[in-house]
This record gives C-alpha cells, sequence and structure tokens, in this order.
C-alpha cells in the first residue's frame, strides 16, 4: 500500500479496523476512483481478501491507459475516469492482465458515441438493493459506508453523516448513474424495528415513493420472514402481506432469531412449511432467501443451500429464489483457478446447487441470483467468472438466472452491468464443459426478462418510460449537464 506521506490527494491513509478499511476512505487517499473495483469488496457478508498480484496489475496497467487516454482527449484522468471510455479502458486493462474476457473495441476508448450495447438493448430489472432508512440513526454505519465524497467535494469538507445512505443517494446511484429500469428492494430481518436499516414499512415507502414520483412501476418490495420465530412469524407476515402489499419474501436461514439461537432450514416441516403454505394460501409465489456468504453472527451449516433441493420439491406451485447462488465467499473459491481447470473443479456450494439440479429435473421452481457472486469474481478471476455462469446456466437454463448487484452497498451498479455486458465465454470452457456462449439473447433473459415473469412485469413499459416518469426525467437532466458518476464502492477491503 502507497505510503500514506507520499498520497497524491494529501488525506491520510485510514486508520485500520480490525485488519479492514473503507474501499472509499483509501481511494480519497489515493485519489484513484476507478470505475471498477480493482480488489475484492466486503458487503459485510465475507471477509474482504487482499489483492492479488494481477489486480494490482490491472490497477496499475488501469492507471497508465487513463492517464494516456485522457491526455489524448484533453481531460484530467479523474474526470475521464468517470466516462464511458474510462469504463471501456479499465475493461481493455483487465483484458492485458487476465486475457481477452471482457469485449472492447480500440474506439471506444476514446471515442464516447462508439461505445456498444446502448441501454435500449437491456431491460435491467435488479432484484436485490439496499438502502438505510431515512432518519434511522446507527453510528457504527457511518464508519462502514460513506457515500458521495467522490462526485461531490463538497462531502470532503465534513465527516460523513447518515443522509449519505438514505434514499436520495440510492435512487442517484441506482437509477440516475445507471442503466437500471427496475429493482427490488430488499431488508434484512433484526430483532426489533429498531435495529432493522430498512423495516417492511419503510421498503414499501421506498416502492410507493418512488412509483408515485414517476407513475409508473420502478420498485417492488420485499417483505421479511423469519420462520425460528414461529407464531410471532407469522404475525408480521401477515401484517405485510395484508396492510404493506408485499410481493415477495426474503428470508435468511443462517440469521438466529428465534429462542433456539441457530438459524432455520428451507426444509424443516414444522417451523418452515407452515410459513410456506400461508404464503401459498395469500398468493405470494416468490420465496427469497439468502444462502451462501456467512453473514458475521451467522450460522454457517444453515447457510448452506442443501435445503433448497426437499423444499422446493415439495412446493412446486411456488418459487424459490436462491441470493447469491449459495456462493459461500471468495476465500473458498478463488483457489480453485490457481491451476488448470478439471471435470472436478469445486465452487462450494454453487456446485452442489448446480449438481443437485442435474439430479432433480423437476426442480423447475429454482432461481439463481447473482448478487456478489458475480460482482466480486469478475474483478478478481474472469475466468472463474465465466465458469461459474456457464455451470449455473448449464444446470438451471438460460430462463433461471436472475440479475443482481447488492447495491448501493457496492456503488453504482452500472460497473458490474458494463461487464455483464462486456464478459464472454472462453472457448477453453465451451470446448471443455460444454458451456454455451453468453449470447446477447442469454444476457437479455438475465439481466431482467427472467425477472419481469417471476414478478408479472411488462418489461417493454419500462424501456420507454412514460413523460411524468420523474427519475427518468431526472435522468435525462443530469446527463445533459455531464454526468458525474461517483465512481465509489462503498464496501470494506482488506488493509495493505
Amino acid at each position: 500500500m502507497p505510503n500514506p506521506k507520499t498520497a497524491p490527494s494529501g488525506v491520510p491513509y485510514p486508520e485500520p479496523e480490525n485488519g479492514w478499511v473503507h474501499k472509499c476512505d483509501v481511494d480519497d487517499h489515493l485519489d484513484r476512483h476507478l470505475p471498477i473495483p480493482t480488489q475484492v469488496v466486503s458487503n459485510e457478508e465475507y471477509l474482504p481478501m487482499p489483492q492479488t498480484r494481477k489486480q494490482a496489475a490491472v490497477e496499475h496497467r488501469m492507471l497508465q491507459m487513463a492517464d494516456e487516454n485522457a491526455k489524448k482527449l484533453g481531460q484530467k484522468r479523474r474526470d475521464f475516469l468517470r466516462t464511458s471510455c474510462g469504463m471501456a479502458t479499465a475493461f481493455a486493462a483487465m483484458n492485458s492482465v487476465f486475457g481477452p474476457y471482457f469485449r472492447v473495441d480500440a474506439a471506444e476508448m476514446v471515442e464516447q458515441s462508439a461505445t456498444p450495447d446502448s441501454k435500449d438493448d437491456y431491460f435491467v430489472f435488479d432484484v436485490q438493493t439496499h438502502h438505510v432508512a431515512a432518519g434511522l440513526q446507527i453510528p457504527p454505519l457511518l464508519s462502514y459506508r460513506r457515500a458521495g465524497a467522490a462526485w461531490n467535494p463538497d462531502l470532503k469538507k465534513r465527516r460523513p453523516q447518515m443522509d449519505d445512505l438514505y434514499i436520495e443517494n440510492y435512487i442517484k446511484e441506482v437509477f440516475l448513474d445507471s442503466q437500471t429500469d427496475m429493482v427490488v428492494i430488499s431488508g434484512f430481518p433484526s430483532p426489533t424495528d429498531n435495529t432493522n436499516i430498512l423495516p417492511p414499512d419503510k421498503m414499501v415507502k421506498t416502492r410507493s415513493w418512488i412509483n408515485e414520483l414517476t407513475s409508473s412501476r420502478r420498485v417492488v418490495s420485499h417483505g421479511l420472514m423469519s420462520p425460528d420465530l414461529g407464531a410471532q412469524n407469522l404475525e408480521k407476515m401477515h401484517v405485510q402481506a395484508e396492510k404493506l402489499k408485499i410481493e415477495a419474501w426474503k428470508g435468511y436461514p443462517g440469521q438466529p432469531l428465534g429462542p433456539r439461537h441457530n438459524g432455520w432450514w428451507l426444509d424443516d416441516e414444522k417451523e418452515a412449511y407452515p410459513v410456506f403454505e400461508y404464503s401459498r394460501k395469500i398468493g405470494i409465489k416468490n420465496l427469497c432467501f439468502h444462502k451462501g456468504l456467512p453473514l458475521a453472527g451467522f450460522n454457517v451449516e444453515h447457510c448452506n443451500p442443501k435445503d433448497v433441493i426437499k423444499a422446493s420439491q415439495d412446493f412446486p406451485d411456488m418459487n424459490f429464489l436462491i441470493y447469491h447462488s449459495g456462493f459461500k465467499g471468495p476465500q473458498d473459491a478463488l483457489p480453485v483457478v490457481e491451476g488448470d481447470f478439471k471435470k472436478t473443479t469445486y465452487v462450494p456450494w454453487v456446485s452442489d446447487l448446480c449438481a443437485a439440479r442435474k439430479k432433480n429435473p423437476k426442480m423447475t421452481n429454482v432461481y439463481m441470483e447473482l448478487g456478489s457472486t458475480f460482482g466480486l469474481m469478475v474483478i478478481s478471476q474472469p475466468k472463474l467468472c465465466c465458469y461459474v455462469l456457464g455451470m449455473i446456466l448449464d444446470a438451471y437454463g438460460e430462463d433461471r438466472v436472475l440479475w443482481g448487484t447488492d447495491s448501493i452497498w457496492w456503488g453504482s451498479p452500472q460497473w458490474q452491468i458494463e461487464a455483464m455486458k462486456r464478459i464472454t465465454m472462453p472457448q477453453e470452457l465451451i470446448d471443455r464443459f460444454g458451456y454455451k456462449p453468453l449470447t446477447h439473447e442469454v444476457k437479455a433473459k438475465i439481466f431482467g426478462l427472467n425477472a419481469a415473469k417471476v414478478y408479472n412485469v411488462d418489461p417493454s413499459a419500462k424501456r420507454n418510460p412514460i413523460p411524468t416518469d420523474y427519475i427518468d426525467r431526472l435522468r435525462k437532466m443530469y446527463q445533459a449537464a455531464g454526468p458525474k458518476p461517483s465512481n465509489t464502492q462503498y464496501g470494506w477491503i482488506a488493509a495493505g
């Protein structure tokens, strides 16, 4: 890590907390807000790995190429990296280190009009987004996230405030700074609403506010379930369904809230099945579960997706949306690519879910969601990312993979959208495993067409928003004034 005294910004290197530092604080220190993270960033659901040698090489090459291309256009490097040319340069730098995994044309790096795959090519429906409830004061979050300092220099003049994590910045990061058309607003269950960063009623408020402002359906809202709470959980679900009209449930089996303090299983016929039966009775078919990425304080065993197999087959008329695709975490997966890929290449829990689908063809109601899983792999090991995408598509089919980004924890989702647009399936993996190319049609399904079917959304209605759509009008004004995306990744990284 560069010497704090010699950093060009003059901003001191942040004080590590248990070996972790905030990505945006390091970026301020180094004055290098890159359009793509060059180090694994954590959303607190896994330990961030140290920057690899190849990632360090990508970062060096990215800055070098950015300096060269910015000079050609008469721009400062920081301004250049905020443009589409800067984004293309970032992927070109990744190709120079990892190999040609991303489609980049030379003209894109100096001509903004040359960028392929415009917004109209895809309907983007992000099924995993988050923010903090307005007015909620949780001081620890201030040290965990600092939003907006890169795009608004005035924020550097004051200490971070909770306002940085509220809905206003969420709208900017997700809707203004990216090509996202629709989102699902998701939450995290907590023992009390006072400790919940976004309780169900606040999730629904976000849905109502944005949809009313836009006079269109832009946000879908989760409700929260915790079957290990027994009757108390069913009462809360009843209130959410009746009063809040939520559209799907989100559950965290690894989070212990019940009296056993142990978590719960999807295939527990006494604990979970009454919850699923209630959801079936009231007509809510979409059941979303955090599987993989064990959070601090979670029961790791209950984050294992092995319980999906029986539960999904016992409730064939319900949809089981497996968040993070069951990915256990970067510490377990990244070592598999140190050597050559073999038929026995194993990515903990994702491989298990894919093998289960192969053995149980009736699991047609299970969907694999990519939030955080895609984002952290694509910047660390593009080959592994392609392998996992190919494995999931091979097992579940192109109709049952859902786009999610875990924003705003990762900053604006645009860099992840760009990565998915540009990534290609290596011929090596096609030949060795029989994986299919990542065509435009396949990506269109992943980006949003699959989620549109799951949530009964008309994608064509959202591609051309009605004139009264407030967010789209803001986007047009924002673009006309010259976009200044933050390139801020809000999570943690390992201290150097």
